[in-house]
């Protein structure tokens, strides 16, 4: 205790210098705990979504009520509705949110479905009768969540099951899929976690040349060894804690105003949100450790030799065995990637789920810790072989202190290597998440819709053409007569829809010949089918000699089908009403969302059929999407925080010597030049490995997930764009860090 005071009393008495770096400390050390509270809050966030969705539950047994579910798009959003109705007296169980169930006639929905409803006058259809209350946010996933219990009565409900009671071990739907959560996790903590450590040691390390002198003269005086060590951890821990307590304050009112606005796809209470008791040790107790590590090891070159630290001895070079996790880091990303590139897919093994993670955690730990000595030997190199004097000047200073370098460069060579995990997370799960079909169809019953609704739809945004499809015509249900299914579209419709077409005539009824499928033996030259139409008559249709080869999408509503039918052969305003409404849009998972909106907007009580995904894996997508992009936004504050606070600290450390060099002759745009060199050296290197390394372990990943895509080519020009960007920012960046200020105070010690 006695060291700690003496360390705090040496603190404020070093005047405003040692204040400020003390105030330096603690925001850096405030800002890393708040994104470190934010990771934390991620899994919490989804466990209290899926735990309420889970309490909601309808369960099978037996009981007084029976219940049917209905779950179907609302545009992008999942739309879920329980109709209830009353089977026998006896009392009825309730699920949480609300007070009773619904009687018949009578409906209780989430606040954003009352929003619906009382905004838009067509969507009442979704749900029938009186809205006669709300559910609270315990029946709730989130703030978003479209949910109706309806009352009803029994023969109303078809396929009715009966109702022992509400709640489920676990969601049957949850926000992101167990599986998939364990990648999330991992990603999150390789772009979050890793550069935080880096950034929290960058923190507790400010000034650490000058904290280095004073702790020497403290040991030069007679201060033990012991407590010399305790007087430097005390000021880093005092740092650290006051940071940790600040950090978790501006959390929480982060929190409360973005549980407010939500993110795409993800919305929650701000009660989830707030840090749990672990989570509030973790963020109070992980900092100072953290401080008080990097106190000890960074004050006992002071206590042990302090002559050295006071004359500024020779320094050791760094240690290489850093560079040695590379080894078995790289080995193992790149013998996936070897064995994928001569024909072998070693996806599907256990054994790969956990080597990749574990590769990937030693090839950016060996980034971290071999930086230093790949820098000094370059530096070495490089100044042994320039005829520059910045050049010679800038790399012989890299090379005896390199760690600076290490400091300065590792939050940003971080994020870029993470930023390549990031593109082989997304490109994984966009494959499983939807087919791989390079258009997506959407199906609507025709019955439902009105010429009006019709062309709005087709007007959608996002839209690129329409087409009818429709059985033929019988006469009761159980007509065992001939039947056939038919397309209404143009040729020029019918390519859209189709991979190829080949043989298509205007104006002409034709039959279709799909190379993915057996012909119809139904539909035989010179048979006759008719189909209804919306007028009351109905069109006969003769199957032709005359067809048109196609190979459709799979999966698609223009597989299986036997007749083209021209769109001319129908009188104006008049369709199949037996048939559906088919659009057709781009793949990708904002076009679909977009044009899944347009028809909510247009048709909200039409049940809508996108074909080959499911509306859970669209929104599931979105949420990753959205906390991929949260944590990528985390890393590059916490990268560029480290970097700023690096150079800044690092041009204060060395204003002694640019003093010397300055009273030596040197010039501003020599000492400019020296400051850049020093720091885009390392940079340059680690972003350089980063690139190739975090390609490597995205490749791999890709590999053993065992999807189409092995190499994300797309995304390796995104990588290179971004660290040159990241390279030139950092060389403007260093340039106003050089003041050719002669102020003999700072050499009064040479």
């Amino acid at each position: 205790m006695n060291a700690f005071v003496l360390g705090m009393r040496l603190l404020w008495g070093s005047g405003r210098r040692g204040r400020a770096r003390f105030l330096l400390m603690t925001l850096g050390s405030a800002l890393g705990v708040a994104c470190l509270a934010a990771v934390l809050a991620i899994p919490s966030i989804l466990t209290a979504h899926d735990a309420r969705t889970a309490a909601r539950e309808p369960r099978k047994g037996t009981g007084n009520f029976i219940y049917q579910e209905f779950r179907d798009p609302y545009g992008s959003q999942p739309l879920h509705r329980v109709f209830l109705a009353r089977a026998r007296s006896g009392p009825a169980p309730v699920p949480p949110g609300i007070e009773k169930l619904p009687n018949p006639g009578e409906a209780i929905v989430s606040p954003k479905l009352a929003e619906i409803l009382a905004a838009n006058p067509r969507a009442a259809g979704l749900v029938p009768g009186r809205v006669g209350g709300t559910i609270s946010p315990a029946g709730l996933g989130d703030t978003e969540d479209l949910y109706a219990y309806v009352g009803t009565t029994p023969e109303k409900l078809t396929e009715a099951e009966e109702l022992g009671g509400f709640g489920a071990v676990r969601a049957r739907r949850s926000v992101v899929e167990p599986s998939t959560l364990g990648i999330l996790r991992f990603t999150l903590g390789c772009i979050v976690l890793l550069p935080l450590v880096i950034y929290l040691s960058v923190c507790a390390r400010i000034s650490g040349e000058s904290r280095a002198r004073r702790l020497a003269a403290l040991r030069l005086v007679g201060l033990s060894m012991k407590d010399t060590l305790r007087v430097n951890a005390g000021e880093g821990v005092a740092a650290a804690l006051a940071g940790a307590a600040l950090g978790i304050v501006g959390y929480l009112g982060v929190n409360e105003i973005m549980a407010r606005v939500g993110l795409p796809g993800l919305h929650w209470y701000p009660a989830d949100g707030r840090p749990s008791h672990w989570a509030l040790a973790v963020c109070l107790l992980g900092a100072p450790a953290l401080a008080w590590m990097v106190g000890q090891v960074g004050a006992r070159r002071a206590a042990l030799a302090p002559m050295t630290v006071r004359r500024t001895g020779e320094r050791k070079p760094p240690r290489k065995w850093g560079m040695l996790l590379l080894v078995p880091g790289i080995g193992v990303i790149g013998g996936y990637c070897a064995l994928s590139m001569i024909g072998h897919d070693p996806s599907g093994g256990s054994a790969s789920s956990v080597l990749v993670p574990a590769a990937v955690l030693l090839t950016g730990t060996g980034l971290v810790f071999g930086l230093a000595p790949i820098t000094a030997w370059l530096a070495r190199r490089l100044a042994g072989a320039s005829k520059s004097l910045s050049m010679t000047l800038a790399m012989r200073r890299a090379e005896i202190d390199p760690g600076s370098s290490l400091r300065v460069a590792t939050g940003l060579v971080l994020l870029v290597f993470g930023a390549s995990l990031t593109q082989g997370v997304l490109v994984e799960v966009d494959q499983v998440s939807r087919s791989t079909s390079p258009v997506q169809e959407y199906g609507l019953a025709l019955k439902h819709l009105g010429s009006h609704e019709q062309h709005e739809i087709i007007g959608t945004r996002g839209v690129r053409a329409h087409a009818m499809s429709s059985p033929s015509w019988q006469a009761s249900p159980d007509d065992d007569t001939w039947g056939t299914y038919a397309v209404v579209a143009t040729c020029r419709q019918l390519a859209v829809f189709v991979e190829k077409a080949n043989g298509c005539i205007e104006h002409k009824v034709l039959k279709i010949r799909d190379e993915n499928f057996a012909p119809d033996a139904e539909a035989v030259a010179g048979r006759n089918f008719q189909f209804l139409l919306s007028n009351g008559r109905k069109l006969d249709v003769t199957v032709p000699k005359a067809s048109v080869t196609v190979a459709a999408h799979q999966p698609s509503r223009f597989s299986g089908p036997s007749l083209l039918i021209p769109p001319s052969l129908l009188p104006d305003g008049v369709v199949l009403p037996q048939g559906d409404l088919v659009v057709v849009s781009d793949a990708d998972p904002a076009t679909i969302r977009s044009v899944l909106d347009g028809i909510g907007a247009v048709a909200p009580t039409s049940s809508v059929d996108p074909v080959g995904i499911v509306i859970d894996s669209l929104a599931q997508l979105t949420v990753i999407r959205s906390l991929l992009a949260v944590g990528m936004v985390l890393g590059l504050v916490i990268g560029v925080a480290a970097f700023v606070v690096s150079v800044a600290d690092r041009a204060m450390e060395r204003r002694g010597q640019v003093t010397a060099l300055a009273l030596l002759g040197a010039r501003a745009g020599t000492l400019r030049v020296v400051q850049v060199v020093q720091v885009v050296l390392p940079l340059g290197v680690g972003l350089g490995a980063a690139i190739v390394t975090g390609w490597l372990a995205e490749s791999s990943y890709l590999i053993t997930g065992g999807g189409s895509v092995h190499w994300d080519w797309e995304g390796l020009p995104v990588l290179f764009v971004c660290a040159l960007g990241v390279l030139c920012a950092a060389a403007l960046a260093s340039v106003p860090m050089v003041r050719r200020h002669i102020d003999p105070e700072h050499i009064r010690r040479d």
